[in-house]
């Protein structure tokens, strides 16, 4: 792949094959010099076997200090439960009305998909559109349930989805390049810390294998992962 001579200039603050958890968040902020905030990305590679039913991660983590990011959130629910969403902040609430939308218009204005367990009859004939994309709900992501309060308020606080893709990767985002270095590292490490706690009883051997971060759009840089563990196992047990 080639790079343009802006990629080309950042590499060469790369003087090093990995770093530790100070240096990586302290360069991650330096490799970035786009004309915008640029996101902060984490890229893991685990141990694992994706094939293999026991050894699927998911889970859900509150980063401490957000993403950074405005995310938008359309609740499939109905009742009292319309109320509750509206009053809780998220961005569209209602049932046979939205699905209509997203079946018939391609409407994807939204972020997060949520839903109370008795929209799902009407939620789940949705599931060749919006599994594809990432958008929907299920009860192992925490976005099928009854506390539509406190998921819609812990989505807006920074909750993000931790799940492997078929190569055993998991990617997310830890904030943004504008954060100070305490809040991209207490991000980092509460997100390190629950992927801990989630580990799959059916993995064996090394867990996580390699982590790297890096500006969303700038070279990424290389995590020694036994310090990175080190310091995580400290906050996850």
């Amino acid at each position: 792949m080639k790079h343009g001579k802006r990629y080309r200039e950042l590499l060469k603050k790369l003087s090093k094959e990995e770093y530790s958890l100070e240096e990586a968040i302290k360069l991650v902020r330096e490799l970035s010099n786009a004309k915008f905030p640029e996101s902060v990305d984490i890229s893991l590679n685990l141990g694992i076997d994706p094939r293999k039913q026991d050894q699927v991660v998911r889970g859900t983590v509150v980063l401490p200090h957000g993403t950074g990011k405005t995310r938008k959130i359309l609740v499939f629910t109905k009742g009292a439960k319309v109320d509750e969403a509206k009053e809780a902040g998220a961005d569209y609430v209602g049932l046979e009305d939205y699905a209509e939308k997203i079946q018939k218009e391609g409407w994807f204005d939204f972020d997060v998909a949520l839903a109370t367990p008795d929209a799902m009859s009407v939620v789940g004939k949705l599931g060749r559109i919006l599994g594809p994309r990432g958008l929907m709900p299920s009860a192992k992501s925490k976005t099928v349930t009854m506390d539509i309060k406190d998921a819609v308020q812990e989505i807006k606080k920074g909750r993000i989805v931790l799940k492997n893709d078929k190569g055993g990767n998991i990617h997310a985002v830890i904030g943004k390049v504008n954060f100070d270095e305490k809040a991209l590292k207490e991000n980092l490490i509460s997100l390190i810390a629950e992927l801990l706690r989630i580990k799959p009883a059916g993995v064996k051997g090394q867990y996580v294998r390699s982590a790297y971060i890096s500006p969303t759009m700038g070279p990424s840089l290389k995590l020694n992962t036994k310090e990175l563990l080190e310091i995580a196992r400290k906050e996850a047990f």
